[in-house]
């Protein structure tokens, strides 16, 4: 196969179909995504199966239990999918809406328009859901997508794709508004992401190297997060059942996302009542402890934690521990050592709430809430395409309307320039 060409063909497909997608109207995309709906469920136990290979393979070559964790389908996991698709089909179309309007003192009325990005490059690792998530959310914006997934889930996504492709033709859009990239060649990812005359912004989603590397080489714009090394802050005036449940949740419920707690700061004050308690709940969900010096004098059999123990997010059952003196510390802290996704402080006292809201430099930041709850679906997006840990267009969770833009509009009746 000739590489080059292959992509060049995608793209040059993505480009036509997105000018189709974007003028098309509501009622025709939400049939369309209704269509994958149908197809998808027709064809759930070809899906499992071909996920039941990937998983197989996956083991058989040594693939972590956390990337194992992502890239499994089951029949529950499965109707989630199809209840994210359900989501977004009953959200509010952004496309076409007019907002901000005034009259300028020549007359004319200003206002802007929301508008599709245009073609969208996503490139994910292990989860096949994601598949799914990101077609819906392209298609419903209005934007074609060129879809690249991992090696380690390519019979997911093979099997996810045939059912999108059968709902678009259904519906009478053109198969390439959602292109599946048919090759596990590496160079496919440097294509795509140089590639500015077809693809207008890129989505990465997968472990940092990746991430870094398509920031470092990528031709056109890139919606990011590198990593998720999330805190929950015990506060000195936290509630001590909030604080046990938020803070087992935000660790334990599940470890291989983004959105998990990675390190958990306790205000010293609180640290010696609270500490044995979440030690001994962790320990009896297998969670290995690491620890700053206090920590290790309230709790026993805690690794001493090291510099880049803060440093890092695990996506596994491990947890960085570290007694703070106060607020002021932990804020410091974790603007730091975090990486801006998702903070949390648990406390009854509503100024130094107001305090951690206004200081911690994240794109989530939650009061007396678990950091699990950082996710596009909690959030009322529906189905998200990533969370952005940049400043610029989009922050947080990125559902439908981080995936348009907005364009002025100017509205006259016959007014010249002065």
């Amino acid at each position: 196969m000739d590489i080059t060409a292959y992509m060049h063909t995608l793209g040059s497909a993505a480009r036509q179909a997105s000018r189709v997608i974007a003028r098309a109207s509501t009622s025709t995309k939400n049939a369309a995504l209704l269509a994958i709906y149908h197809a998808l469920q027709a064809r759930e136990s070809e899906i499992l199966a071909a996920n039941a290979r990937d998983l197989e393979a996956g083991r058989a070559n040594g693939l972590e239990d956390a990337l194992l964790d992502r890239l499994a389908l089951d029949a529950k996991r499965f109707a989630g999918m199809l209840d994210g698709l359900q989501q977004v089909i009953a959200l509010p179309d952004p496309v076409g809406e007019m907002s901000d309007f005034s009259y300028r003192p020549s007359g004319i009325q200003l206002g802007k328009m929301r508008v599709p990005l245009g073609v969208i490059g996503i490139i994910y690792e292990s989860r096949p859901n994601v598949t799914l998530e990101a077609a819906a959310l392209c298609l419903k914006s209005g934007n074609a997508t060129i879809l690249r997934g991992g090696s380690e889930a390519l019979h997911s996504n093979q099997a996810i794709a045939a059912g999108i492709r059968a709902g678009l033709e259904a519906a009478g859009l053109p198969a390439a508004v959602v292109q599946v990239v048919d090759t596990t060649d590496r160079a496919a990812v440097g294509l795509l992401i140089t590639m500015p005359e077809f693809v207008d912004v890129i989505v990465p989603r997968g472990g940092k190297g990746l991430i870094e590397r398509i920031s470092r080489e990528a031709r056109v714009p890139v919606i990011k997060h590198l990593d998720g090394n999330c805190h929950v802050f015990l506060d000195r005036a936290a509630d001590p059942v909030k604080a046990e449940r938020i803070a087992i949740n935000a660790k334990t419920h599940r470890y291989g996302v983004c959105n998990a707690m990675e390190t958990l700061l306790v205000d010293a004050p609180v640290a010696a009542a609270l500490l044995p308690g979440l030690a001994a709940a962790y320990r009896d969900k297998g969670v290995e402890l690491r620890g700053c010096e206090r920590t290790r004098a309230l709790v026993d059999d805690v690794i001493a934690a090291t510099e880049e123990d803060w440093f890092t997010e695990y996506l596994a059952p491990v947890l960085a521990i570290k007694v703070v003196d106060g607020l002021d510390e932990a804020i410091t802290h974790i603007n730091h050592y975090g990486s801006h996704h998702t903070d949390a402080i648990v406390t009854e006292d509503y100024g130094r709430a107001r305090r951690f809201l206004a200081e911690v430099d994240s794109s989530s930041v939650m009061v007396n809430a678990s950091t699990r709850f950082a996710d596009g679906f909690e959030y009322g997006l529906g189905a998200e395409i990533g969370i952005s840990t940049d400043k610029i267009h989009a922050r947080g969770p990125v559902g439908l309307l981080g995936l348009t833009s907005q364009k002025w509009v100017v509205l006259g009746d016959g007014q010249i320039r002065q």
